[in-house]
């Protein structure tokens, strides 16, 4: 491994203007690609095989024209006070939004108040629902237009109006935070390496690649259904390892110059050790985003494949684009130290004689934490461990749902017609269940649909149960019942497993299948799937991961600390966003305006992307560690001497990808704004608890026992060479890898 990337890295920096123009010519290719793309069609949301799932397939075949997918709006008015919503000219007014409302091209019907019944018991509250031919991703701006625009002429009548349901879906929005997390890492990088130059190279190579991967991603999305959040995930993720891949080849390339190499073979090497670890922290990064199809939700699948897609460009541009720009850039990169006394202290690199002038150097940070872990291991560990446990115990409190128009901020209409309609129907009216009656094998159809209603509404936290629907071959209908609570809480929940659990009694009864759907009863089916999902998950990613790493480390134990580290990480991270978007511990620093169930989604895209990160760190710092080792160093010292070498690198790497994730958290929308937090959190708890201080003090109690392996393994597993021992050996012979010249030692 490490013999053939040095062959490549050499290779890109001699051919350094085919390298550049092949990445040029492919951003520009997938850049005209997004441009002339159709937009994005329907995003569908499935989930197959659930009860709720299955209900909305049979609505599709059972009732053709009903749009059982198609956006939906709920436009509801509010009577200035001391008045009714049945008073003559409010309900002239209303009548009149009615009229304007049907006018609209893509909508298929329009509910009056009055006819529909939808007026509140004390006449202060109303609402008309509005269906439309298409999804809320697929409506014009024109049809959202003319619905605000209605709206606006009610509110000018002197009615308070709001609107909410999907209609109003749009692009979430990041903020001007998500510019800030570039700049604090453009910030980083120039500390780290003391050079604008080289602090540019990371920045603008990710950016290379975030932007191929998202212009394909947006060029495909018609084609492949993508939604929004796929293209905002892959940016998030492709940014933040695409910045520290090319951070870590960079930093070991300044480092070979240290030692006195020649820039064509620095750049070999770079690739060639460095790469090493790249190519397999990207490895394990790929694993748990493709790992997320085993869950069979087909917008989870989209997301972590397109994610995925942006992690193996960031790998290739790190492995090819970052040495040909080194090329480039000439005796303008200097060797490390030579421009860190500037900012930070250090010494001036000198070949031969590091430490400069005859005197023994001090010791950098990396060093002193090193040796202050490998003396007091049991405490360090003692300590960490301990404090990530703490942190981790709100996670045992942990409510899980979707989020809905509730946990919208309050300044948006749709979070202000939430309000209005648990104010004027109660909680439950935001989230009605859809009971489908398939009545196609029952000998008297109508008998079991009245049978239906009948026993649903004999349960607990039932308000309303309206009378069937049925299809005009009579052989299907559709009732619709408002529970008694909100539709995030787990009384609903339990009002939905009780329909389900009547519902085998009553096709046993009548013949007639009972299934439950709608957006609440969806909400619930995901979150069910999900949870059953994370343990076949976690087991999938944690395995194939555990395996690669041995293969990496040609150790047993340093994979299984890894792993158990992992789990330290990111139950605290878990527990951190518990506290914050669920108990709201400082939810106004994070502006969560409503607290509630934590994403059902959470959870599961947490271990996959958390796991693929953390074993970066645990890949780039460590691999120095067994460098070291293999090199003869004792295990104490190995530990050290990795530190001294990686860990300023690893705390920027980690540094930068804290802030690129932070500046989601300013994103409009919550899953979006819950992601970024919960990311940032863990690769801190991860990279400065776990990998600085767990990591560091298991080796030193281990001693040589970390690096065992059984022989018989030991045998049996590819030797792919992630310490550069191969590269070594060449130059001992003083030959190039390809034979046909002899290297130049420095």
């Amino acid at each position: 491994m490490a013999t053939f990337l040095y062959k490549i890295g050499r290779l890109a920096f001699r051919r350094r203007h085919f390298v550049a123009l092949i990445w040029v010519a492919l951003l520009t290719l997938a850049g005209v690609g997004a441009a002339s793309a159709p937009a994005a069609g329907n995003s569908s949301f499935s989930i197959p095989g659930t009860e709720a799932q299955k209900a909305f397939d049979l609505l599709e075949q059972r009732f053709p024209g009903m749009s059982a997918d198609g956006a939906t709006a709920r436009v509801v008015f509010k009577a200035p006070s001391g008045e009714k919503m049945t008073g003559k000219a409010n309900k002239a007014t209303v009548r009149a939004t009615v009229k304007e409302l049907r006018s609209g091209s893509e909508v298929t019907s329009v509910a009056d108040p009055y006819t529909a019944h939808a007026v509140s018991r004390d006449g202060t509250v109303a609402y008309a629902s509005v269906k439309y031919k298409v999804s809320g991703m697929e409506l014009q701006d024109a049809s959202r237009d003319a619905l605000k625009a209605a709206a606006k002429d009610a509110r000018d009548a002197g009615l308070t109006v709001e609107v909410g349901g999907d209609a109003l879906t749009a692009a979430p929005e990041t903020g001007s935070s998500e510019i800030i997390g570039i700049a604090v890492a453009a910030v980083v990088l120039v500390i780290t390496f003391g050079s604008l130059l080289a602090a540019g190279f990371p920045l603008l190579t990710a950016l290379i690649g975030v932007g191929i991967g998202v212009s394909t991603i947006t060029a495909l999305a018609s084609a492949l259904d993508l939604g929004t959040t796929t293209s905002t995930l892959a940016s998030m993720i492709g940014l933040a390892v695409g910045i520290d891949y090319a951070l870590f080849i960079v930093s070991r390339y300044r480092s070979e110059l240290a030692e006195g190499r020649e820039r064509e073979e620095a750049a070999g090497r770079a690739v060639g050790t460095a790469g090493s670890a790249v190519v397999f922290a990207g490895l394990t990064v790929l694993i748990a985003l493709v790992g997320l199809s085993v869950v069979n939700i087909p917008m989870l699948t989209k997301m972590g494949v397109a994610a995925a897609g942006t992690v193996a460009i960031a790998v290739l541009i790190a492995l090819t684009l970052i040495p040909a720009l080194l090329g480039y850039a000439g005796r303008r990169i200097k060797p490390t130290g030579e421009k860190s006394r500037l900012l930070g202290g250090g010494r001036k690199a000198k070949a031969g004689n590091p430490g400069g002038h005859g005197k023994q150097p001090r010791p950098n940070m990396g060093t002193r934490w090193a040796s202050f872990v490998v003396r007091r291991p049991v405490a360090v560990l003692l300590l960490g461990v301990i404090g990530l446990g703490a942190a981790a115990v709100p996670a045992a409190s942990l409510e899980l749902g979707l989020p809905d128009d509730g946990a919208q901020p309050t300044s948006t209409t749709q979070r202000r017609a939430y309000d209005l309609l648990s104010e004027g129907f109660g909680p439950g009216f935001n989230g009605p269940l859809m009971v489908v009656v398939d009545a196609k094998d029952s000998a008297h159809p109508k008998k079991a649909f009245t049978e239906v209603g009948d026993e649903i509404k004999g349960l607990k936290d039932v308000v309303t149960v309206t009378p069937a629907v049925p299809n005009k071959a009579g052989d299907t209908a559709t009732i619709t019942v408002i529970p008694n609570s909100k539709p995030s809480s787990t009384t609903t929940e339990d009002l939905v497993h009780a329909i389900r659990g009547k519902g085998a009694d009553l096709t046993s009864a009548t013949d007639a299948k009972v299934l439950v759907t709608g957006s609440t009863a969806m909400n619930i089916d995901v979150s069910q799937r999900l949870n059953d999902a994370l343990l076949p998950y976690l087991a999938l990613v944690v395995g194939l991961a555990f395996l690669l790493l041995i293969v990496v480390f040609r150790s047993v134990l340093v994979p299984l600390k890894a792993a158990l580290g992992f789990l330290l990480s990111v139950m605290a991270a878990l527990g951190a966003v518990v506290a914050v978007f669920q108990w709201g511990w400082l939810s106004g620093l994070m502006n969560v305006e409503q607290t509630g169930p934590v994403m059902s989604m959470m959870p599961i895209f947490m271990v996959g992307v958390v796991f693929g990160l953390a074993m970066d760190y645990e890949v780039f710092l460590v691999t120095r560690m067994r460098e070291a080792y293999v090199h003869g160093e004792k295990p104490s010292q190995a530990v050290v001497t990795g530190f001294r070498h990686g860990a300023r690198v690893v705390t920027a790497a980690a540094v930068i990808m804290i802030a690129v994730f932070s500046g989601f958290i300013g994103s409009s929308e919550s899953m979006i704004k819950m992601i970024g937090f919960g990311l940032a959190v863990a690769v801190f708890f991860d990279a400065f608890v776990v990998r600085m201080a767990i990591v560091p003090a298991v080796l030193a109690l281990l001693g040589r026992r970390a690096w065992w392996l059984p022989r018989w393994l030991d045998r049996a597993l590819p030797n792919v060479d992630v310490e550069g021992e191969g590269l070594r050996t060449a130059e001992d012979r003083r030959t190039d890898p390809d034979g046909e010249r002899e290297l130049v030692r420095a």
